[in-house]
């Protein structure tokens, strides 16, 4: 690292965010990097949390460098954290892979390069398989406005293949060129600050966050403020799970016992003094009741449907946030009024016991025996889901059964009454011509006069020339015994109209 003129100031390892479609090999990539496994953990094979690594490469000179790869998970509920991986990173690669070429995620995750202005190497992997196409992947890349080099741009571009290696050293050759090229650089004599990578609830050393220094540096006996969460940093761990007493810019460092649980993508800061920190989160808290105050909105005749919501990790539980939010109705909306990382407990029960209609959601979390005691006791039901999409298909069905219905009324045909003949009580004989539509036996009529409704009734009886039938079309006229407290006249209208709801 060369030093600038200030010695605390000098050139830091860059902080790379691996982006694209799915299965296009992200996870493989790192994996062959850092040589551990990490794919086979994931449901489905979808990397869902977001993790740091950091990497060492050796440059044009021969001289170890250090990388920070940030892994950012590829599935479209996570696109909020792949936006914030995209603002925590210093460089950007797109995975596209030379056998299946562009998908919307690829383009998506480019958009949010660009619009974040960070530098970005596209990385054309799987090019080793049969069924590989490299020429064709870069026209599909320009036909998306993603220029390479020597291909109209000034992209770069690296040909690789993470399963066997082949390519990488060249990729990780242009990291540090762009590095250099950006002069990045960190001042050791500041207190740390950065990004919050991920944070969840562990049983045995309560809530910890995973963080990412961009600038300074953190060491044992430290505050670290995230919005209104605050932690000592008696323990530091790298990111291999080492306990270290000091860390500096671009590495990534899990911190332990949080009072609350911190937002994945939040920035952190940290203090010398708790004094500090303390009056930064009231700062903050301040700040934000404000604002929500200010944001506070009437809503009239909409029907809230509460949910509680607890997921292994606050990565997972944003996402799922995000899903719940796409879902509308009219008539209702979905409300989150509790979410929280682990297991479903009793009190969550019982904050949701006298709300009719709750729902109660588990993302890859344990339930206590307790409380599904009193779930059942109070005909709670708790749901359960390892998969994301599935959960939102089951909560769309749920929607559409706990909505209000709106009744509507539906002409479906229309009589004009010729002739009134003789009356029973509360039925009478009448004649007519249909005008519109058609008039159905047991069908249920409005008694129009002169456009005005003077009463209901319902079809009887239904004759044509004298012929009991059960259906009048249009044209056709008829004679029909109609049950109603009004007396018909001729002149009226019956419109024949069925009430449904939507």
């Amino acid at each position: 690292m060369q030093e600038n003129k200030n010695n605390n100031i000098i050139s830091r390892p860059p902080v790379v965010v691996v982006m694209g479609h799915i299965d296009h090999g992200k996870s493989t990539l790192l994996d062959y990097i850092r040589k551990t496994n990490i794919v086979d953990k994931e449901t489905g094979g979808i990397t869902q949390n977001i993790s740091a690594y950091e990497v060492v490469h050796k440059d044009e000179n021969g001289q170890d460098k250090k990388i920070t790869f940030l892994d950012t998970p590829g599935h479209e509920a996570f696109s909020k954290m792949r936006t914030r991986g995209a603002l925590v990173a210093d460089i950007a690669i797109l995975m596209v892979s030379a056998e299946d070429g562009v998908k919307p995620q690829t383009v998506e995750a480019w958009k949010t390069i660009v619009e974040n202005k960070i530098p970005a190497i596209v990385a054309i992997n799987k090019i080793d398989k049969i069924g590989a196409n490299i020429e064709k992947t870069k026209m599909e890349l320009a036909e998306n406005e993603i220029y390479l080099e020597n291909y109209g741009g000034k992209v770069p571009f690296a040909e690789i293949s993470a399963k066997t290696g082949v390519g990488i050293e060249n990729l990780l050759s242009l990291i540090l060129i762009i590095a250099e090229m950006e002069n990045l650089e960190g001042d050791k004599s500041k207190d740390a600050v950065g990004f919050v990578i991920e944070a969840y609830l562990d049983s045995k050393r309560g809530i910890q966050a995973s963080l990412i220094i961009k600038d300074g540096t953190i060491t044992n006996g430290m505050t670290v403020s995230i919005e209104d969460c605050i932690a000592s940093t008696r323990i530091i761990e790298n990111f291999l799970g080492k306990i270290t007493k000091e860390e500096t810019f671009s590495s990534p460092i899990r911190v332990f016992g949080f009072d609350k649980l911190p937002k994945v993508g939040a920035e952190f800061k940290s203090f010398k003094n708790k004094s500090d920190a303390i009056k930064y989160t009231e700062d903050w808290k301040n700040k934000i009741t404000k604002k929500e105050i200010g944001n506070i909105k009437n809503e009239v005749g909409k029907k809230i449907i509460p949910i509680i919501l607890k997921a292994d990790v606050s990565g997972s539980l944003e996402a799922i946030e995000k899903e719940i939010e796409k879902i509308k109705s009219e008539g209702a909306e979905f409300r989150i009024v509790n979410a929280g990382v682990g297991p479903i407990s009793e009190s969550d029960i019982k904050n949701i016991s006298n709300s009719g209609n709750a729902i109660i959601i588990g993302f890859n979390v344990k339930t206590d025996k307790s409380a599904i005691e009193i779930a059942q006791k109070r005909g709670i039901t708790i749901s359960n889901f390892d998969i994301i999409y599935k959960m939102t298909e089951w909560l769309e069905i749920e929607m559409e059964k706990l909505r209000p219905r709106i009744e509507t009324i539906e002409t479906t045909g229309k009589a004009k009454i010729i002739r009134a003949f003789s009356r029973t009580k509360e039925r009478q004989i009448v004649g007519g011509k249909v005008i519109e539509g058609s008039m159905v036996l047991s069908g249920n009529v409005k008694i129009m006069r002169r456009e005005f409704e003077i009463g209901r009734g319902k079809i009887v009886n239904l004759e044509k020339s004298k012929i009991k039938t059960s259906t009048i079309e249009e044209g056709l006229e008829f004679g029909m015994m109609v049950e109603s407290k009004m007396e018909i006249v001729a002149g009226d209208v019956l419109e024949l109209f069925q009430i449904a709801q939507k």
